[in-house]
């Protein structure tokens, strides 16, 4: 096959590249920052796709991010694809700030005095609720009854104060991305129409010149 790897990476592989890329997250962020300026598109609208991505990063549907964003880019009338770029934004590295501060933030909002550092411990929160998933699985298929209480404790204890303690953080990173990225992005255009342009204007210089041939009617009328 033609797109098909010479080297097939390994699960281990995979996955250490989808926490660290080869290139780094500092030349992955420029990747991903050139693609968003060359979008064809208006600038307003790349930026309100930026700012849904962004959005959405701060929030704990993991697995349902770039589905948000695009679909809060399309409510928004915002570029989608910019949507599902910035939300880059969460990545590996900046995950566990958002996670830790969106989670404590919540607990504050909600008037709920929880820490799970003190009590249960976030992790032992996360093995009862997988527990309590793979349970359930196979309960299915078994006589086995079904069991909530891990999951229960997961959404009161961490999705739902992360869920609300990102709202605030969420918005407020987001319209400071959509108001940076709208002038840099314009300005981007324009260099870009301008080169355009000089590149144009230069490929017509090199044109060679077409003379018209007089007519035979004018050439009688010389004579």
């Amino acid at each position: 096959m033609v797109f098909k790897r010479r080297d097939r990476r390994g699960f281990w592989a995979s996955v250490r590249e989808a926490l660290w890329p080869k290139m780094g997250w500092t030349r992955a962020f420029h990747y991903v920052k050139h693609r968003v300026n060359r979008l064809p598109d208006r600038p307003h609208r790349i930026a309100r796709g930026v700012f849904a991505g962004v959005f959405v990063s701060f929030t704990p549907l993991f697995g349902f991010h770039f589905l948000s964003a695009a679909t809060i880019a399309w409510i928004m009338r915002g570029n989608i694809l910019a949507a599902i770029l910035a939300t880059f934004f969460g990545n590996p590295v900046t995950f566990p700030l958002i996670a830790v501060g969106s989670t404590k933030l919540g607990h504050i909002l909600l008037g709920d005095r929880f820490d799970p550092g003190v009590h249960e411990g976030i992790l032992q929160t996360f093995q009862a609720a997988s527990h309590d998933l793979l349970h359930n699985f196979w309960a299915m298929f078994t006589p086995a009854h079904a069991e909530w209480g891990g999951l229960e404790r997961f959404f009161a204890d961490v999705w739902l104060p992360y869920m609300v303690g990102g709202l605030i953080p969420g918005v407020i990173a987001a319209t400071i991305c959509y108001y940076v990225s709208l002038p840099i992005i314009s300005a981007y255009q324009k260099r870009r129409r301008m080169r355009l342009k000089a590149r144009l204007e230069k490929i017509r210089a090199k044109l060679p010149v077409r003379k018209e041939k007089p007519l035979e009617g004018d050439k009688g009328r010389d004579i």
